[in-house]
This record gives structure tokens, sequence and C-alpha cells, in this order.
């Protein structure tokens, strides 16, 4: 159900894109604000409050679009959608290690996007906490409830993305998790990403908490958090 707090902002150069995939998402009672420069989408992003952002990468200007990603990742906890019109493995990888929740490559479908937006909003609204309120694994503490992962005495910085799979993977601690298990747990069901968006998490995981997070690669499933 779309209520009217649920808020877009659309950052991309192209304005027939953009007022293409504005008026498909207006027609679904999303309000949607629109800019075609980065520093124009991060001012809107401040003074709206958008549940979720669509940031083109190729912006003009002196700011991409994985700057943007950058900024608002450094700042807030949004949803974030990237468009690029280039099918490169490289720029989807640094997509989601910016912590980009979906990438989507030019030319694609204004309903498939508005599909994408429903199930990434539906699965930040649905999702359900782990049942322990703070799950130990060596020194590091992940506390559920006020989202934070400890490390000794420090605060490991984490996106919301990376907290929600070591949660996950810590209240299923032993088992072997295939990928698509992975992304129904975290992602939700019926999310339409590529699959390897789990494996591009679990390198940040890694590289994150280092080797103190017995984090197993089970070749051919998945992982296990032994």
């Amino acid at each position: 159900m779309v209520t009217s707090g649920d808020t877009i902002v659309i950052i991309e150069d192209d304005h027939n894109i953009s007022d293409l995939v504005a008026l498909y998402l207006r027609r679904e009672g999303f309000r949607v604000i629109q800019a075609d420069r980065a520093e124009e989408g991060l001012e809107q992003v401040q003074d709206a409050g958008p549940k979720l952002v669509i940031v083109d990468i190729g912006l003009p200007g002196q700011f991409d679009g994985f700057d943007v990603c950058r900024k608002i990742r450094a700042e807030q906890d949004l949803a974030l959608i990237m468009l690029t019109a280039r099918d490169d493995e490289v720029d989807r990888v640094l997509g989601l290690e910016l912590g980009a929740d979906d990438y989507i490559t030019k030319p694609f479908s204004p309903r498939e996007m508005v599909a994408r937006v429903r199930a990434i909003l539906r699965r930040t609204s649905d999702r359900t906490p782990p049942r322990a309120p703070v799950v130990l694994i060596g020194d590091t503490a992940v506390d559920t409830a006020r989202r934070e992962v400890r490390k000794g005495d420090g605060i490991v910085a984490l996106t919301s993305r990376e907290f929600d799979l070591l949660a996950f993977l810590a209240t299923n601690r032993g088992l072997a998790l295939s990928r698509r298990q992975l992304l129904d747990g975290v992602w939700g069901e019926g999310w339409y990403g590529d699959e390897r968006t789990v494996d591009v998490h679990v390198r940040q995981l890694r590289k994150k908490l280092g080797d103190d997070l017995p984090l197993a690669t089970v070749w051919g499933v998945g992982y296990r958090l032994a």
C-alpha cells in the first residue's frame, strides 16, 4: 500500500526517461520529485526525506551517480536504485559495493521499474528483526535492537543491507544457506536483482570484520556462518 509519505527522488539528466518513470510512479500513488543534477538531487533528498532514490550513474557535472550513492550512504539509510546505459559488470559490482539495493540497465520497462520499487519498499517495511536481541560472534556483538555491530570497544560501520545480511546469517548459524535463501531472507521474496549481490555484500562483511568473522563459502551452495 502506498501512503502519502512514500516519496521517491529521481536524479536523471535525460528528461524523457525521468518523466516516463515519474509518470508511472505517480500513477501508482507515489509522490515523485525530479532532479537532473547530482547537487540538486542531494538537496532534494535532504529536504524531502524520501523512502527511495533512483539515480543515474552518468550524471553530468562534477559529481556522478556513484558520488551521489556514496554521499547518501554516508548520511542516510535509504533504498537506492542505480540506472546506467552501460551493461558493465564492474559498474554493477561498484554500485552494489557502495550500497545500492538494485541496478537497472537502460533501456528498461517502466512497469518493471515500478515492480522493483514496490519490491524494495515492501522488503524494507516488512522486514522482521531476528529473534535474539544480541548475537555474539567471537568478540563481535550483533545488536539487533540498536542495529549496531560492536567489535571490542568500537562500532563497525555497516550499511543497512550489510547489517541485515550479518544478522540473518547469525540467527541461522551452522546452516549452509544458498544465495537464493539469503536473498529471500534479507532482500525479500520476489526480489528481481542479480544473485551476485550476495557475494558483493559478503565480501564487504569480510573486509570490515576481518578474520574474526567465521563466514565460510560453501562451494556450489552459498555461505555458512560457523
